[in-house]
């Protein structure tokens, strides 16, 4: 019997992994990216002449909670319509029934390639504002992100900030109409019934959702009850601690930045410290006072997370005035010339 090459069986495998695009309008380009719950596919809308992303489910034994997981995921991001998050352009099932849906195809970079370019200190702080400012859009709409990651974070080749993946979002409430009362899926993983696939689709109480170092520890625990905004406040903080370090916190509480870099100012060594804060009740209350105080961080303006003293405020004073301050020294001594001129 003639056996079949490791190169063959590969091909195989690959050609069986792909959707099946028979009789829809999108064709194959290449896999871009492969998740936990699917993959991800470069394909052209052949009716509008675009490319664009479609996300599909890989083959599972379980197709209808899968199906239903990204139907959920689907529905989460169309409703967040905001220029930071991708938009979903179609939904529905493939021929093979796979479930899939199509969004924006993003052309840039992950924020950690970004970040390894070594931008410099201003611009990396602008483009985390740029993220705090779409988690905070989320959350005024109910809705928690929970994988906020350098990875999940897009950066375009305009500067542009894209968060990815919500494929294990938390829904707190009705976002469409400012309802306070819980929507029809709100349900998040975690609440998922004891009808459901076993553990190895997250869905038990108890399961740990996120990633590691990212996650709070609230998260960490799986305590999905107590897991709400400030979860995503964590992991923004653990993003800036990249930014500032170049890699993640550790385990545990966190060490203060300078230890690995000295060059770090207190001031924004502070905003980080209290953004990835053990205890949610010590981090910031919301994403868009962490991103206000990045901003007043940039402007050479007081933060809330750090209390200055009188020599600190002098200091920052004269960085930011510092043009004033030239102009006043060489009036200065352009007086004392003209003094010593005269007087000779």
């Amino acid at each position: 019997m003639k056996t079949l090459s490791d190169r063959t069986l590969r091909q195989l495998r690959e050609a069986i992994a792909l959707p099946d695009l028979s009789g829809t309008k999108y064709r194959m380009i290449r896999p871009i990216a492969a998740g936990g719950m699917g993959e991800v596919y470069l394909v052209e809308d052949t009716a509008l002449e675009r490319r664009v992303a479609l996300k599909a489910s890989g083959i599972t034994l379980f197709p209808e909670e899968l199906a239903r997981r990204m139907l959920r995921e689907a529905r989460i991001v169309a409703r967040l319509e905001h220029p930071s998050i991708v938009p979903v352009h179609d939904v529905g099932m493939l021929p093979d029934g796979r479930p899939f849906f199509t969004m924006k195809y993003v052309q840039g970079s992950s924020l950690d390639e970004y970040i390894g370019t070594s931008p410099p200190l201003p611009d990396l702080l602008r483009t985390f504002h740029r993220i705090c400012e779409a988690v905070a859009f989320a959350h005024a709409h109910g809705v928690i992100h929970r994988d906020l990651k350098p990875g999940n974070i897009m950066v375009g080749r305009f500067g542009e900030v894209l968060l990815m993946d919500w494929g294990i979002a938390k829904v707190l409430r009705d976002f469409s109409e400012n309802s306070a009362e819980p929507a029809a899926d709100t349900v998040g993983m975690e609440d998922a019934s004891a009808t459901s696939p076993p553990e190895n689709m997250d869905t038990a109480r108890g399961t740990v959702l996120g990633t590691p170092p990212y996650m709070s520890p609230e998260q960490a625990r799986g305590d999905a009850a107590h897991v709400d905004e400030r979860a995503d406040i964590h992991a923004l903080g653990a993003i800036l601690y990249v930014m500032l370090t170049g890699g993640p916190p550790a385990s545990g509480p966190p060490a203060p930045p300078r230890q690995i870099d000295r060059t770090i100012p207190h001031r924004l060594e502070a905003i980080c410290l209290k953004a990835i804060a053990p205890a949610p009740e010590q981090r910031y209350d919301t994403a868009a006072t962490l991103g206000e105080d990045v901003l007043r961080f940039l402007d050479g303006l007081p933060v809330s997370a750090y209390r200055e003293n009188a020599l600190e405020k002098g200091m920052r004073w004269a960085a930011r005035n510092s043009f004033v301050l030239l102009l006043i020294l060489a009036y200065l001594l352009m007086r004392l010339v003209v003094f010593l001129a005269v007087g000779n």
